[in-house]
């Protein structure tokens, strides 16, 4: 059954190559779609557009911890590998929604304040089709 109402986001996981990502603060995803102008002289003066290339992109944030199944030293070899990852980003009930794409990673960071936990920062540019179906 769906997840009704409001829900805390804690629920919303990222799954890279069919594991979660240990350890995360915060993810998100945003897809969009590129809309080139098609004004002309028959407009009225108003802009018109077309819809265009769609794309996604998935950023996330964690906190570091070198034994989690997934982390950050794994994200790193992907990168450097230029692997092409599938990701899920969604919930695991039953019935919520969830997005399942491939991608690669764009970037990824990894800082450490004094006296502060390491953290991870990093997005994931989707490529091809974002399939979004009811789990």
């Amino acid at each position: 059954m769906p997840t009704t109402g409001v829900f805390n986001g804690t629920n919303l996981l990222l799954s890279v190559e069919g594991t979660n990502l240990g350890h995360t603060t915060s993810c998100s995803l945003t897809l969009s779609t590129d809309l080139p102008e098609a004004t002309t002289k028959d407009s009225s003066g108003f802009q018109e557009v077309i819809a265009g290339v769609m794309s996604g992109e998935v950023s996330f944030d964690g906190l570091v911890t070198y034994d989690d199944t997934s982390n950050v030293t794994e994200l790193a070899d992907f990168l450097l590998a230029r692997t092409q990852l599938t990701v899920v980003f969604g919930t695991e009930t039953t019935g919520d929604r969830i997005f399942t794409a491939e991608g690669f990673l764009s970037s990824l960071e990894q800082s450490a304040e004094m006296e502060s936990p390491v953290s991870y920062s990093g997005s994931i540019t989707l490529t091809g089709q974002i399939a979004a179906s009811d789990g």
